[in-house]
């Protein structure tokens, strides 16, 4: 068996440790949960030489171990748990040559934590540009560890990183720093109280909120010799801490860092001026949206339509090499054409993520939450709630996730709240298709056109009934809240392509495998319902229409045989039920289906009309030209046209329709008084504003 060495990876944001965890593991690489909590986890393969492989987990980044956030309480719960079986053999601390300073704060908190541990300064390119000059055996020296100096971008110092993660047993493992010289008086008492345990780690259980086994805070007083100190006596101490690590980290840069300030551009402060700028800032992030929305028609209306046809011929061909059948019919008509509803929308999903990638890779995206923060105070936001809104166009579950990192319960709940609002990627499928049939393809001034124009609206829609939720939620909760924001702002750099690639893959393929698997039970109980019926008018459907319109062809025959079927089926009387219901939104049955259907994941949706429009239809008609082709048998005209159509969109702009998300919602907030207020008032809004919308413009 290859040797394993198990290796943690360790940064502050935006050090450029997602890229060295990249380079080390490429595709090899898994996303998932921490057990028992919602953080993600990120771990790899990294093959060393022959018969050596590292396990690498990247971990949460984190500024310190003084914990404020449950993600860099992950950090410090597995830094101090040897029995986790996660628990790194080796630590790779990533640090930008730029930041080196406040990096190093990190570096020491993990050093005193007796691990090996290896200091990766990234971003090596950048050293001449910003006339930085390092002295790597001074800073081995006295930072007592080995040293790895890396460009992510250029792809060098990652096979000496490698020779470093395989000889880890020859690292030091002597403190930079010794906890003696904090408080003398009070971790000389410590020590004679635990004289078995490692002091800085004892330092750590005291003052985070951790699970340590083997040290109970509440029994810390055993001894008369120590005495537990006040919260605030701790707090000092930690400043104390700090103030000693600078210290000693100014002192070793003193010696190994030199820093040509005349060398260094200002490019980056010019770049703020403008895209930070109160007023042009915001137009230059509003034309950049624009032009994403243009491109995502623009770019995937080709791969869409291959992919459109080519399901169709899927169908066709194995309908004709197999032998009639149920069976047959079920992979025809309900598994390829329910797959097909949600594979066909890869294309837009995956330029979505690659250009939100490349926002984020580039350093804009930081802008971006400075810029919005001006807004936000104004609805009782605190800045921070940014991130999760802005992330929530990929998807609501990471983005209620990621309000863990605010710090105030009354700016996180109403975050989490407010954040299914925001336009996620599952709702793409349905704009696509349902702009694509009412909204007419015609450019605005040469170059946007209204389809782009309407999708770009419903994002806005999406926000500002987001941050106009917040604003009530902060009328009607009566919670005293102070808090502060903080946003570091990194430096520009282009995008490593490699990073955004892996990015859209991983996305992509977790939005579709997820979708995948809820899209393809839907599509065959879907088929089932719509291929029986209950009683003889299903079971003499053919008898019925071949005496009832004997003077028709044969082919509209089929049609008036498969939409008799169709509506005397299980599915149909089930949607005939609901049809009142959904009527008055100028929907028919069969979109009452979809909708209801959608509830499990609202991409169902477009899959769900994809199998119930398929049976017993032409399978050589594409799915998108089945739905423009339906009829509404009260009017007479298109079912899919302007009213009925942006009554639909506007439904599915407010709709809580993502059990996943509730589910969430439920873990974060420990309850289940709010994910179902949020069910219950999304739900209620979006019936009521497509009611409005559709009596209006019908």
């Amino acid at each position: 068996m290859a040797k394993q060495i198990k290796v943690s990876l360790i940064g502050n944001p935006n050090t450029g440790k997602t890229s060295v965890f990249n380079l080390l593991t490429g595709l090899n690489q898994q996303v998932g949960n921490y057990p028992g909590i919602t953080v993600e986890k990120k771990e790899g393969i990294c093959k060393l030489s022959r018969g050596v492989k590292a396990h690498i987990l990247d971990l949460p980044g984190t500024y310190s171990l003084n914990a404020s956030s449950l993600d860099e309480n992950v950090v410090i719960e597995l830094l101090l748990n040897k029995k986790d079986k996660d628990f790194p053999d080796v630590a790779v601390v990533v640090s930008d040559v730029e930041n080196l300073k406040r990096n190093l704060l990190l570096f020491t908190q993990i050093k005193d934590l007796e691990i090996p541990t290896i200091l990766v300064i990234n971003m090596a390119d950048r050293m001449n540009r910003k006339g930085i000059t390092l002295n790597i055996e001074v800073l081995e020296k006295e930072l007592n560890t080995k040293i790895a100096l890396v460009s992510a971008r250029k792809k060098e110092g990652i096979d000496e990183l490698k020779k470093l993660i395989e000889s880890y047993a020859l690292l030091p493992k002597t403190p930079c720093v010794n906890a003696l010289t904090f408080a003398p008086d009070y971790f000389e008492s410590l020590q004679k109280t635990f004289p078995n345990e490692s002091l800085y780690k004892l330092w750590l259980v005291i003052t985070q909120d951790v699970n340590f086994r083997k040290i109970d805070k509440q029994n810390l007083d055993i001894t008369p010799d120590f005495k537990i100190k006040s919260e605030n006596e701790l707090k000092r101490l930690q400043q104390k801490e700090t103030i000693k690590r600078y210290q000693f980290i100014n002192n070793v840069l003193k010696q190994g860092l030199v820093v040509d300030e005349k060398a260094a551009t200002g490019t980056r402060a010019k770049l703020d001026r403008v895209l930070t700028h109160k007023f042009w800032g915001y137009f230059i992030f509003f034309g950049i949206l624009l032009l994403i929305f243009q491109a995502i028609y623009d770019w995937s209306s080709y791969p869409m339509d291959m992919i459109d046809e080519g399901f169709a011929w899927l169908s066709e061909v194995t309908k004709s090499m197999l032998p009639a059948g149920p069976f047959v019919d079920l992979i025809t008509e309900g598994i390829i054409p329910g797959l097909g509803g949600i594979v066909i929308f890869i294309p837009q999903i995956a330029f979505l993520f690659l250009f939100i990638s490349i926002l984020e890779e580039s350093g804009y995206m930081s802008r971006v939450v400075f810029l919005m923060d001006r807004v936000m105070r104004r609805f009782g936001l605190s800045g921070k709630s940014v991130v999760p809104l802005v992330s929530g166009t990929a998807c609501a579950i990471p983005a209620v996730m990621a309000t863990r990192n605010i710090e105030n319960w009354k700016e996180r709940l109403i975050t989490i709240l407010v954040v299914p609002f925001t336009t996620c990627a599952a709702r793409l499928p349905v704009y696509l298709i349902i702009i694509t049939l009412v909204i007419p393809d015609e450019k605005v001034g040469w170059v946007f056109s209204y389809q782009s124009l309407t999708l770009m609206f419903l994002y806005f829609l999406g926000f500002g009934t987001a941050v106009g939720s917040a604003w009530m939620l902060n009328k009607i909760l009566k919670i005293k809240n102070k808090s502060y924001f903080v946003i570091e702002m990194p430096g520009y750099k282009v995008p490593l392509f490699k990073n955004v690639a892996i990015n859209v893959v991983e996305k992509t393929k977790a939005f579709i495998f997820g979708a995948g698997k809820i899209i393809l039970a839907i599509s065959i109980i879907l088929w089932v319902l719509a291929s029986f019926g209950p009683n003889d008018k299903f079971n003499n459907a053919e008898e019925n229409i071949t005496q009832e319109y004997a003077d028709l062809s044969q082919e509209e025959q089929d049609h008036k045989l498969a939409s008799y079927k169709l509506e005397h089926s299980f599915i149909g009387y089930a949607g005939k039920a609901i049809e009142p219901i959904v009527a008055p939104l100028g929907y028919d049955w069969k979109i009452g289906i979809g909708i209801i259907s959608s509830f499990a994941a609202r991409e169902v949706f477009v899959g769900t009309l994809a199998t119930i429009y398929s049976v017993g239809s032409d399978e050589e008609e594409t799915i998108k030209n089945r739905m423009a082709a339906e009829i509404n048998p009260k009017t007479g005209g298109p079912l899919f046209n302007f009213a009925s159509g942006i009554s639909l969109l506007l439904f599915y702009a407010f709709a809580m329709q993502c059990m996943s998300t509730l589910a969430i919602v439920k873990r974060e907030t420990n309850s289940w008084k709010w994910p179902m207020a949020q069910l219950v008032f999304m739900s209620v809004l979006a019936y009521t504003i497509a009611l409005i919308a559709y009596q209006v413009l019908k």
